[in-house]
């Protein structure tokens, strides 16, 4: 019974083939395919909406030179977004409860936007290291500290979505066999844990659409410090 609740997470496999790639290139079908016109119909509209204020959330904080990244942060918001939320979906299989995956999208992101900075202004990416009046004593140990704080942030990333999908995942198939089990027993109890089941998973509607916007959002903290 234990190990049947993480079997979730396994990724599924037909004639020996990972079938992980086929999961995140689905959402790519759920965009509209493009027209000669820009808007044609209201989701498409609604879509427009939705990219454009994603894109200027995210771009508020940067100066010019950090709207080059428009692109490639808003297209990773909607890409965690649509693998969230298809996730909760039953039968389906969630890429992101996969720590791997988070950290090989955490780890190259974050490594740009730390050479970014490295290149465009050198003193003040290591000054970051090293705050302004610090004692002479406490310095080695400040700069040891700083290098570990930086050098942690993509795995930080990486386990916050990890732990937070695999946690509500959880919880739902904990609760929902609970609810199967009691209803043949103590129906009123059972009614009760449906309801709960249902707030949970509004619940974790919203997490999933929360963690995959402070995935971007942090990146593009990091990007503002380096530019």
């Amino acid at each position: 019974m234990n190990l049947s609740f993480f079997d979730q997470f396994m990724s599924p496999h037909l004639l020996g083939i990972p079938l992980i790639l086929i999961s995140l290139l689905f959402p790519a079908l759920l965009l509209p395919s493009p027209r000669n016109r820009w808007i044609t119909n209201r989701i498409s509209a609604l879509q427009s909406w939705f990219i454009y204020t994603i894109t200027k959330q995210l771009m508020t904080p940067l100066n010019k030179k950090g709207h080059k990244w428009a692109l490639i942060l808003s297209s990773l918001m909607i890409f965690l977004l649509s693998i969230n939320l298809l996730g909760l979906l039953p039968y389906t299989f969630t890429p992101t409860t996969q720590l791997s995956m988070n950290l090989a999208l955490a780890f190259p992101l974050w490594l740009a936007t730390l050479l970014t900075g490295l290149r465009n202004q050198p003193s003040a990416s290591l000054g970051h290291l090293l705050p302004e009046g610090t004692p002479t004593p406490l310095i080695p140990a400040l700069i040891m500290i700083e290098t570990t704080s930086l050098l942690i942030r993509p795995l930080a990333l990486g386990v916050r979505l990890t732990a937070n999908l695999t946690a509500g995942h959880l919880l739902i198939q904990l609760i929902s066999t609970a609810t199967a089990v009691l209803f043949s027993i103590m129906p009123t109890i059972s009614i009760l844990t449906a309801c709960v089941l249902l707030l949970l998973t509004i619940l974790e509607v919203a997490v999933a659409m929360i963690q995959a916007y402070v995935f971007v959002l942090l990146l593009s903290l990091y990007l503002q410090e380096n530019i």
